[in-house]
């Protein structure tokens, strides 16, 4: 008989050439530009002899291809191919959803996916946390641009034509330009890549927010944080937070991101 322990073992065992050669793949897709051999091996971790047999299979793959003028990799036909079946079979919402559960358990509140709709961010999903108090949202709720985490994030990140029209929505008067209050507070949500705000659209309510990003670098969501101040914890660097964080980055790779 076969025990458990070697059937765990075949499982767990690959083929040493293919993880050795696939250091390359992953070199060009995070160097993201055609480049030297010189460099590419480098970039690798191995020697130019030895990275330039992998490439000569995987251009015959069409996973690699070498440009004639300047010598430079780069991806191939099948690498773009399998890319845009990877999008086509990883749904943001989808996979966000999964998450809401188990990430409404550890954070101890209401946690929520919210898109960017035709009126501003929408919720589009909610999951309520374990504590006795919740925050009443509902699906399909439209929050506000400037006083809420989810707006805000979304203002950061979407295209400044997109915003400009959210804010005449909300305010009921045209808007050629962000005023330069908010518009620092949109920088500092850039750089830090996340957005906690304190008695926002409702007094004594706290909600934090984290963007996921597709392949192509775009803001398709956000996953926000909602409850009372008195039990969700404001600070970027608490543990609802980087729960939040490291949830919507875990999400952000599984749909082609770059790390940050």
């Amino acid at each position: 008989m076969t025990s458990s322990t070697d059937g765990a073992e075949r499982e767990s065992r690959g083929i040493q050439s293919i993880e050795v050669g696939g250091q390359l793949l992953l070199a060009l897709a995070h160097l993201a530009r055609p480049t030297a051999l010189k460099d590419l091996a480098r970039e690798a971790g191995m020697h130019p002899a030895k990275a330039h047999p992998y490439l000569v299979s995987f251009g015959k793959l069409g996973l690699v291809q070498q440009d004639p003028g300047s010598g430079y990799y780069g991806l191939g036909p099948l690498a773009l191919q399998l890319g845009l079946i990877s999008l086509q079979q990883f749904d943001p919402i989808r996979l966000a959803s999964a998450d809401l559960p188990r990430l409404a358990q550890v954070v101890g509140n209401t946690v929520g996916i919210a898109i960017w709709g035709n009126r501003g961010p929408t919720f589009v999903r909610l999951e309520e946390g374990p504590t006795a108090v919740h925050v009443n949202m509902r699906h399909g709720t439209v929050v506000g641009v400037r006083a809420t985490a989810s707006g805000r994030l979304f203002s950061a990140f979407m295209p400044r034509e997109q915003v400009l029209a959210a804010l005449a929505l909300e305010s009921g008067e045209p808007k050629s330009r962000i005023d330069p209050r908010f518009e620092a507070e949109l920088r500092r949500i850039r750089e830090q890549r996340f957005c906690s705000l304190v008695d926002g659209a409702v007094k004594g309510v706290t909600a934090l927010s984290a963007p996921v990003f597709d392949g192509f670098g775009r803001m398709v969501l956000a996953l926000t944080a909602i409850g009372p101040s008195a039990t969700l914890d404001a600070d970027p660097a608490g543990k609802p937070a980087r729960e939040l964080v490291r949830c919507a980055a875990a999400i952000s790779a599984q749909l082609g991101a770059r790390a940050s």
